[in-house]
């Protein structure tokens, strides 16, 4: 099992805010000894269904397990260059539209 020095250290070095709190809840269950449950629902505001899935897939997989992992599904119906050229195009105007509401836009009027 990986030391408390270790997981601090993680904590202080990760960037991503979703896999902090994911250590977090490893932190304050599995070093401070607190319940599952209420450091979920109180501390953290989830479910108790989500920390015992990442405190079981930090068990088996250590720090990677607290990671998204890649998926897998249906590629995209843009390009990558399109996506780009729609993101700088948004980036520069004041429509109030996103990247996504401009996709979604797109493919509901092909259809």
């Amino acid at each position: 099992m990986i030391s408390l020095k270790q997981l601090n250290s993680a904590y202080r070095k990760e960037t991503n805010a979703i896999v902090k709190e994911r250590i977090l809840l490893v932190k304050r269950v599995r070093y401070d000894k607190n319940e599952a449950s209420s450091v979920a629902e109180i501390e953290l505001n989830k479910t108790r269904t989500w920390a015992y899935k990442w405190l079981h897939r930090f068990d088996r997989d250590g720090l990677e397990g607290l990671k998204d992992k890649e998926r897998s599904g249906r590629p995209s119906s843009v390009s990558k260059e399109i996506m780009v050229k729609i993101r700088k195009e948004l980036e520069d105007s004041n429509t109030g539209w996103d990247f996504r509401q401009v996709i979604d836009a797109n493919t509901k009027a092909a259809i």
